[in-house]
């Protein structure tokens, strides 16, 4: 890829320079050239400028001679080389300016002028260093936002209401009269003044909230909605209005009235159609450039929103990059080296969207739907590597961006991070020996672990922390005193032994949670904290060597796992502390955060009915000892007007603090194994995606991709078994899988990563069928009838627990 940032949108000229997809396009619409709006006179502008919009003019004519546009330079296709910088501010600067909540915008007025196109001048550079804030999402954003209201001019009011439109719109399908209809529309997308005229919500009450966008979003949704099933002429005056409104000269910040027409504008269904996408690359521009304090009052407007709405938005969003990477009619669109700020302006829009969605709670749509499974198609690794060595450039990449990348491209990302890393470590071992005149063994470039059976988790232990500096080297498995190679099988068997012995309740590490179904850490002080950091380097390996674990944690743990996602070089900062909500708590302690939700919605006088102060009661080895949430907190009282910070600090105390050195041995064991910059990448639903599998069961599509061993996928045994496998209902089709492979969940390459296989057993049909997990086999008798075969299955599958029966 070699994107350029989005051009500053400067200029109402640039606008006016007609690429030769602009020109086409206003052409298609039935349109004459000058009818997209006058460009500003000359005089009014300044006699320098008169020969660079003639040329502009002279331009759509000839495309052969057309000049560069504002900010395109010829080095923009020429591999990294990016073109000139932008003036757009980075996005994670938005971020940074959310956190701090600044009590204003921040930003300038964006004005527009012409530009002399023969000395276009480099602007500063943009973005932070690589190291420190990359990220351009926003993954949370507070409530309110203290940001000045722009000001709103007095507009005529519409007196047109949603039921005279939809009987204006009934009569012309009736008649196939349509001429009220189109100067309803021809009227209302004329410019911006004209869509606030039809659209806004009127009243006399002074509007201070971020959140009320005062749009009649009926209305819209009405108006849009009936506008798909117009005759074409209607819909080509509302592309030619919102040119014109794109066109206006900007004089100033902008008002409020502005925002709410590109909030209105951009629900456009119209540019769902190749066909319009040079005007909604306009479009996208303008909103990508406004100031911070603008996009805040966009980001609370479109959490409002309905999930269909804002899911076709999004949808349209990802699919005006995936055309522009990949056109299925390359003659629709401009060339690509003239329009290289088109899908950096989608993409900042589209960022604008995921954190209104993040925002929300419940969230409107599934953090998936951001995904754009066209970038699993380019090179992700150059996207990578650009986004780690240019990130104090204006260079564009995917990356910075991570929400619109798919958990399958992040997971070659970050297999192909781990391999370069083992190559890298592997190549210097080999160096060092060579350099010292030793004899190389093939040994040392991998990472051997020899284990007894009998001493499984002090023998794991001893090796992984004995051999700290071959972590990043290929894992290899030897059982002592068993013969046999490491071809897979043995690693997962370590594995999966590994886990189930380290989260035995009698081993006292973990504590299960029968009502969440989940582990969580043992808050009991101990004197070494060395077996939590196994855990942790036991979860990096499998993801370094792509093995899914049968490990059940809370998502808040892989939270607290990204917090922060790199290893900070202070050793005294600390590490795995998360921003936790009794929603967290819900997830791990469900009738305890019950509780402390009906503690906040008492009605009555907490302090004289409950009796309590901030402090929390544990049992320790039968003892029960009490700790301070805060200084003094056993004399301080529980009230109705602190109860709030009660729970906070009750939470805090549960996930956090009294668990603080646990997690922190586990987190560095983590991170000790998987220090990549990859990890920003991730959300923290991601990182356990990666290191337990999805929840998602396909079993169509298991059935595609097995083998058979004995069998062929025709005979009558392995026909029954997967019409009984298919009609089971989805607890039995989760038990068979764990059966089979030790795990409920499905690798992120889907079920075609499980090379599942069914081999013939040549024991007695009296037999239940037996698993090797290490392989993902099943060894299935070749049971007479579909009744014997579903019995016996059903018995093995319900039944069993680790090697044997229950």
């Amino acid at each position: 890829m070699s994107l350029q940032s989005p051009p500053p949108a400067t200029a109402a000229a640039e606008l006016l320079l007609p690429a030769v997809g602009d020109k086409r396009f206003l052409l298609a619409c039935g349109m004459k050239e000058e009818s997209a709006g006058d460009p500003p006179s000359a005089e009014a502008l300044g006699a320098e400028h008169e020969q660079g919009v003639a040329e502009a003019e002279e331009a759509g004519k000839e495309s052969e001679k057309l000049p560069p546009r504002l900010n395109d330079t010829s080095t923009a296709s020429g591999g990294l080389e990016m073109g000139p910088k932008s003036d757009i501010s980075p996005f994670n600067s938005f971020i940074s300016t959310i956190s701090q909540k600044k009590e204003d915008a921040g930003s300038s007025p964006t004005q527009f002028v012409i530009a002399d196109l023969k000395n276009v001048k480099e602007l500063p550079p943009l973005g932070h260093d690589v190291r420190q804030k990359q990220r351009n999402c926003i993954d949370t954003l507070p409530v309110e936002m203290k940001v000045s209201i722009p000001p709103e001019a007095p507009l005529p009011i519409q007196t047109k209401t949603v039921k005279d439109f939809q009987e204006d719109v009934e009569k012309a399908k009736l008649s196939g009269e349509w001429k009220t209809v189109y100067e309803f529309y021809s009227t209302t997308f004329d410019s911006f003044s004209e869509v606030n005229t039809t659209f806004k919500k009127y009243s006399d009450a002074p509007c201070n909230s971020i959140e009320d966008c005062r749009v009649d979003i009926k209305f819209v949704n009405a108006v849009y909605d009936a506008l798909i099933i117009t005759p074409q002429d209607i819909q080509k005056c509302v592309l030619k209005g919102t040119i014109n409104g794109l066109l206006q000269e900007w004089k100033g910040s902008r008002t409020k009235d502005d925002l709410r027409a590109y909030f209105i504008l951009i629900q456009n269904p119209l540019f769902s159609n190749a066909s319009t996408y040079v005007i909604y690359a306009h479009l996208l521009r303008q909103i990508a450039a406004l100031t911070e304090g603008d996009h805040h009052f966009l980001v609370h407007w479109f959490k409002k929103m309905s999930q269909k709405r804002l899911k076709m938005i999004i949808e349209r969003l990802l699919q005006f990059v995936s055309l522009r990477l990949f056109p299925a009619k390359p003659e629709e669109l401009p060339p690509g080296e003239k329009c290289n700020w088109w899908i950096p302006s989608a993409t900042k829009v589209l960022s604008l969207f995921n954190a209104a969605n993040n925002l929300a709670n419940p969230p409107i749509i599934p953090y998936t739907d951001f995904y754009n499974s066209t970038l699993d198609h380019i090179d992700l690794m150059e996207e990578y590597h650009n986004w780690q060595c240019y990130g104090n450039s204006p260079r564009f990449s995917f990356c910075q961006y991570p929400f619109i990348i798919s958990i399958a491209a992040k997971k070659v990302i970050i297999q192909r991070d781990s391999e370069q890393q083992m190559i890298n470590i592997a190549r210097q071992s080999l160096v060092d020996k060579v350099s010292r005149r030793q004899r190389p063994d093939m040994n040392m470039l991998f990472l051997n672990v020899k284990v007894r059976r009998m001493h499984l988790v002090s023998d794991s232990l001893d090796e992984l922390t004995r051999k700290r500096e071959d972590l990043k080297k290929k894992l290899k498995v030897t059982f002592v005193g068993e013969a046999g190679l490491d071809m897979g099988g043995l690693t997962k068997e370590w594995f999966l032994l590994l886990i189930r012995q380290i989260f035995h309740p009698d081993y006292g590490m973990f504590t299960y949670h029968k009502d969440s179904h989940c582990h969580w850490f043992s808050s009991l002080n101990c004197d070494n904290y060395s077996e939590f950091r196994l855990v942790g380097a036991l979860m990096g390996l499998a993801v370094y060597n792509s093995i899914t674990l049968d490990i059940r944690f809370p998502p808040c743990c892989y939270k607290k796992l990204l917090s922060p996602p790199i290893v900070p070089c202070d050793q005294n900062t600390p590490v795995g502390i998360g921003s936790v909500t009794i929603d967290d708590l819900c997830q791990v302690m469900p009738e305890l955060a019950h509780g402390l939700k009906e503690l906040l919605a008492y009605e009555g006088n907490v302090e004289e009915d409950f009796y309590s102060t901030f402090q929390v009661f544990q049992e320790e080895f039968g003892v029960i000892k009490c700790y301070n949430l805060k200084p003094g907190g056993d004399k301080i009282p529980v009230t109705n007007q602190n109860r709030k910070e009660y729970v906070q600090l009750y939470v805090d105390f549960l996930l956090n603090k009294s668990i603080y050195k646990q997690f922190a041995a586990f987190y560095y064991g983590f991170h000790s194994v998987c220090a990549s910059y990859a990890l920003m990448l991730l959300r923290p639903e991601e990182v356990e995606i990666l290191v337990c599998g999805s929840p998602e069961l396909d079993m169509n599509a298991l059935q595609k991709h097995t083998q058979y061993d004995g069998y062929q996928k025709t005979d009558v045994t392995i026909r029954h078994f997967w019409e009984v496998v298919l009609e089971f209902p989805l607890e039995l089709q989760k038990k068979l899988l764990h059966f089979t492979t030790g795990s409920d969940r499905v690798p992120v390459g889907g079920m075609a990563d499980l090379n599942f296989k069914i081999s013939k057993s040549e024991a007695s049909t009296d037999w239940l069928p037996i698993a090797h997990t290490c392989f993902n086999q099943l060894c299935l008798p070749p049971y007479k009838t579909k009744k014997e075969l579903k019995e016996k299955l059903t018995i093995g599958i319900s039944n069993a627990e680790g090697f044997g029966l229950e």
